[in-house]
């Protein structure tokens, strides 16, 4: 009888195996799926740097809830100078910035409310909590790939075209 129970003990092992693994493939998946539709998915978008040199179309990712604004470019590893996020705000506010979990330089494009480029932190450093404020009321922040604005040519006065942004009549 003994002898009975191990052989059916030993039979059993691999299913409970095989259902271990089921298991935890359809966890990954939900989880997949839940990433998929998390609340950190960015919306995607386009906006048009105009400088001295011409107009540069940059795709861009908005962060648009206190979510998102806290994760940011963070844990990127990469980000071609035709891409960015954008900050968006309500209100012109003096807005402050970190680096926190950043693996990447930025540079740090803070926009006034019409649109006009106010200051441009460059070559932010990577991984540092120090804090990069925007020196004067803003409603936006642009975050390029660390010396991508010297690349493009955009410096402070320089327009940014983009719905958040209301001009000057």
């Amino acid at each position: 009888m003994v002898r009975f129970a191990s052989t059916s003990i030993l039979k059993a092992a691999p299913l409970r195996a095989a259902f271990a693994v089921a298991v935890a493939a359809f966890l990954f998946f939900v989880s997949s799926m839940a990433h998929a539709q998390s609340p950190t998915a960015f919306k995607r978008d386009n906006l048009t740097l105009v400088t001295a040199q011409g107009e540069k179309k940059i795709e861009i990712e908005v962060a648009e809830t206190m979510e998102q604004k806290a994760l940011g470019l963070m844990f990127r590893t990469n980000l071609p100078d035709a891409q960015g996020m954008l900050f968006p705000y309500e209100g012109p506010q003096e807005l402050t910035m970190w680096m926190r979990n950043t693996y990447i330089p930025l540079d740090m494009v803070f926009i006034r409310a019409d649109g006009v480029v106010h200051r441009i932190a460059v070559r932010t450093e990577p991984l540092s909590e120090r804090i990069v404020a925007s020196e004067g009321p803003v409603t936006a922040v642009l975050e390029l790939a660390g010396g991508a604005a010297e690349r493009i040519g955009l410096k402070a006065g320089d327009r940014v075209v983009h719905t958040h942004f209301k001009a000057k009549k």
